[in-house]
């Protein structure tokens, strides 16, 4: 039975050798998966404190956005505001030219801008102008002496009283 116990010890230490090295190896795979499983802690850590940065930089943006909206929305009523304010200078200036060019035909004078209503007011100027040489160019060719023409009268020299007297009767329409 020696040798049975010697087999059965050898058996049992090859067995608990076999046991030490399998309980150190999986100490050491414990020991592993417990470092990995911190280092993935870890990470989940990290990435949550990201995910936090990262969702109050969304929320800044949103606040920044939607005060940029307000302020484009403000913008657009000063805009319409100026704009309207400039259509009334604009058409008070039109009024305004055409009062100081009443010679100046009023379907001439037009514009939606300043400019364009001071270029109206030089090409009616320029019209003007040329209608006016047109007409005296025109009246000049047909002068027609203003007014009945003088009379002429009897020469009176070397006539006698008498003669002055019947030529004065005739004259007037006497017989």
């Amino acid at each position: 039975m020696d040798e049975e116990t010697k087999e059965t010890q050898e058996t049992n230490n090859a067995n608990n050798a076999s046991t030490a090295e399998d309980l150190e190896s999986i100490k050491a795979q414990l020991e592993e998966e417990r470092k990995a499983a911190e280092e993935l802690m870890n990470s989940m850590a990290e990435k949550d404190t990201k995910i936090a940065e990262l969702e109050a930089q969304v929320t800044e943006f949103t606040t920044q956005l939607e005060a940029k909206a307000q302020e484009a929305q403000a913008s657009a009523a000063d805009l319409a505001t100026v704009k309207e304010a400039k259509d009334v200078a604009v058409a008070k200036y039109l009024n305004m030219a055409k009062a100081l060019n009443p010679n100046i035909p009023e379907g001439i004078l037009s514009g939606e801008t300043i400019e364009e209503i001071d270029a109206s007011v030089e090409k009616g100027k320029t019209i003007v102008e040329a209608v006016k040489k047109a007409m005296e160019a025109e009246a000049a060719t047909a002068r027609v002496p203003a007014g009945a023409p003088t009379r002429g009268g009897i020469p009176t020299e070397g006539m006698s009283p008498r003669e002055k007297i019947a030529a004065g009767i005739q004259q007037t329409g006497g017989s």
